[in-house]
């Protein structure tokens, strides 16, 4: 007896679900896996996990980045710094992210002390900008560099007014409010185009106001590097670039009772290549480079 074309059809689908399954959701991954165990794939497969010298416990992935601070987020002064991290707490691999904040980030929301103590309000939130401009000014404090920033003023907030004009968008300059410095702070501009600057009042409303970002004296070429004040796309960058890891040299010589030109070895050892010598810049590995000073030169104290 014929049977029925909707049997048919579906005893097509269920053979074609049982091989499917047997080839990719069996076959093909054992097959993966087989080749992921061959040498020199091994490690790499497992997580390119990392151990200190001397013991067989992982402290690490050389893939992903970690922080290296205290109970209270401190940076250890005997061990080199990463990268910011936007990825949940710093380097959590469950949070991969970026921050979602762009280049024209950059007022901030004050924290304003009359809402209840734990809304998001009275925390307030800082702009990119302002991100950018604390983390430069705690690099230079740590390093003993300039860490001053275009367009930050000298306490690592962003340089910002927001200017009103007598016409809406045009004509005189009637108020000026520094949008970063919440009162009773100094603005960072005594005054702007004859007009005094005033100090910012959380929850204000700045609407019809023209954001002007303020340059500042500061150098063109930072001392402090991008790559010291800014995440990764992932939060997770293990790297930094050797301009940031030069800078940090002789803070951790001095931290570790070590001479600056062994400090620089080891990074010039951790530092690697552009890939295929002509992609991207070249790194340092800032686990490695720790876990190998640790081993030469064990941190004081």
């Amino acid at each position: 007896m014929r049977r029925p074309s909707w049997l048919s059809t579906h005893l097509a689908a269920l053979r074609a679900l049982l091989v499917l399954t047997v080839l990719l959701g069996l076959a093909y991954p054992l097959a993966v896996l087989a080749v992921a165990q061959l040498p020199g794939l091994q490690s790499r497969a497992d997580g390119s996990l990392v151990t200190r010298a001397g013991s067989d416990t992982p402290v690490g992935s050389r893939l992903v980045g970690q922080s290296f601070t205290d109970a209270d987020g401190n940076a250890l002064a005997p061990y080199f710094q990463t990268r910011p991290s936007a990825a949940g707490d710093g380097y959590d691999p469950t949070a991969t992210s970026a921050s979602n904040l762009g280049p024209e980030d950059v007022v901030d929301t004050l924290p304003d002390p009359s809402a209840p103590a734990d809304s998001d309000e009275a925390a307030g939130s800082p702009s990119l900008l302002t991100q950018v401009c604390a983390r430069s000014v705690a690099v230079g404090q740590a390093d003993g560099v300039d860490g001053r920033r275009p367009f930050c003023t000298t306490d690592g907030v962003g340089a910002v007014l927001a200017v009103f004009h007598a016409e809406g968008l045009a004509g005189p300059v009637v108020r000026v409010v520094s949008v970063n410095q919440a009162c009773p702070a100094q603005p960072f501009l005594a005054s702007y185009e004859g007009v005094r600057v005033e100090c910012a009042t959380p929850g204000e409303d700045l609407t019809g106001s023209v954001t002007r970002p303020v340059r500042g004296d500061a150098p063109a070429v930072p001392a402090v590097p991008a790559d010291a004040v800014t995440a990764s796309g992932s939060g997770l960058d293990p790297h930094i670039s050797p301009a940031y890891a030069a800078l940090q040299v002789a803070r951790v010589a001095t931290a570790r009772g070590v001479s600056p030109a062994d400090v620089t070895a080891a990074v010039e050892r951790h530092t690697q290549g552009r890939a295929l010598g002509f992609l991207g810049e070249p790194t340092v590995n800032v686990l490695e480079l720790n876990l190998d000073l640790d081993a030469r030169f064990p941190a004081r104290g």
